[in-house]
């Protein structure tokens, strides 16, 4: 059937030569004839798009070269192979022809033979390239599909650890939820300054920060019932013990490393879990780091638990609102949090407020 022949678009100004392409071809493939390169080149991408261009140089107006070129340019028209025909034959006309993306040269005047032998080659040829990158286009769907697939999976076995974390606590998978867009708000915000840019502008580094801050408080499995649950202050001893949720979480992930090899995602996660504790003045826990030592994903964990924590019922507190809660914040900075970061929480706390509003615990 017509339909399912190679198209050959045959381009030469010389009747005497079209006549005889036409003639060797039709029995096996569908001709389609052009008798200027301007011409040619719009038939080229007209449905269904040529298989093989059949190409002569010398022509009047533009010539083969130009239309090759022209033919390169165009995405549509780029992958179709392009013979010359031509009576020239110094090497370098044909290496313009090869540089300008040509496959091969026919030199008039033309042997049958080799003209069905050149295009069937070039056909078989070019068919087996778009079958390999179809094969590979799949490829790389289904490999795209299956990595999707697994970081969903990795993104759900992250939040069901940090959730049975936070049962075991006053907070819900919604606390998770809160922070996670609450720490991207404010890295995307402070990734051109000064202080941070180099940081927060590596590649992934965002998303990662927003993937693993759900573990920050994965240690808590480790502190007893009745701490975690107390209502009312804890006393000195209580206090120590749930300080060492901050360990308990850093070891915990260490020996996920450990066992399972050290990866960029775990490295972030173990430093969130053990640092968000610390403070700008060195008061924190559970190693007392002060300043620019606590690290930038420490120091965005802290404040967006902190405003989380002022703005939600907790068993030893009531929820403050939003607007008691910033002002809190904003007198944090310098001794509890870092200035800068508060400064830049301070232009988002509408964000924030959002975010805590869709993100609401049901009750």
């Amino acid at each position: 059937m017509e339909a399912d022949r190679a198209k050959i678009l045959i381009v030469d100004d010389e009747t005497l030569y079209i006549d005889i392409l036409v003639d060797l071809l039709k029995d096996d493939y569908s001709t389609v004839v052009s008798k200027s390169g301007a011409q040619a080149l719009k038939r080229a991408v007209d449905e269904p798009i040529p298989d093989l261009v059949l190409l002569d140089i010398l022509m009047p107006g533009m010539d083969g070269y130009e239309v090759c070129r022209l033919l390169k340019e165009d995405p549509r028209t780029r992958g179709i192979p392009v013979i010359f025909l031509t009576v020239k034959s110094e090497v370098t006309d044909e290496v313009r022809g090869f540089e300008l993306g040509a496959v091969d040269y026919i030199a008039k005047p033309m042997s049958p033979p080799i003209v069905r032998a050149r295009v069937k080659s070039h056909l078989a040829l070019h068919q087996a390239q778009q079958q390999l990158q179809d094969h590979n286009e799949q490829l790389e769907q289904r490999v795209g599909a299956r990595t999707e697939e697994l970081n969903r999976t990795k993104d759900v076995a992250i939040f069901c650890m940090a959730t049975l974390a936070e049962t075991r606590d006053s907070e819900t998978g919604k606390h998770i939820l809160r922070t996670q867009n609450y720490i991207k708000v404010l890295a995307d915000h402070l990734k051109t300054h000064p202080r941070f840019a180099d940081y927060l502008q590596i590649d992934g580094t965002i998303e990662m920060l927003s993937k693993t801050s759900p573990l920050h408080d994965i240690g808590k499995v480790g502190v007893p019932d009745r701490i975690l649950l107390k209502p009312g202050k804890l006393d000195e001893e209580e206090w120590i013990l749930m300080q060492k949720h901050a360990q308990y979480g850093h070891d915990a992930l260490l020996r996920a490393e450990q066992e399972l090899g050290s990866t960029d995602f775990l490295l972030m996660a173990r430093e969130i879990a053990y640092t968000h504790h610390e403070r700008w003045d060195g008061s924190g826990y559970p190693r007392g780091l002060k300043g620019d030592d606590i690290p930038i994903s420490g120091r965005l964990m802290a404040i967006a638990d902190v405003y989380d924590a002022l703005i939600n019922k907790r068993v030893y507190k009531e929820a403050y609102s939003h607007e008691t809660a910033v002002e809190i914040v904003r007198q944090s900075a310098g001794s509890h949090l870092d200035p800068d970061i508060v400064e830049a929480f301070l232009q988002l706390q509408d964000e924030f407020m959002n975010i805590a509003l869709l993100y609401r615990d049901d009750d």
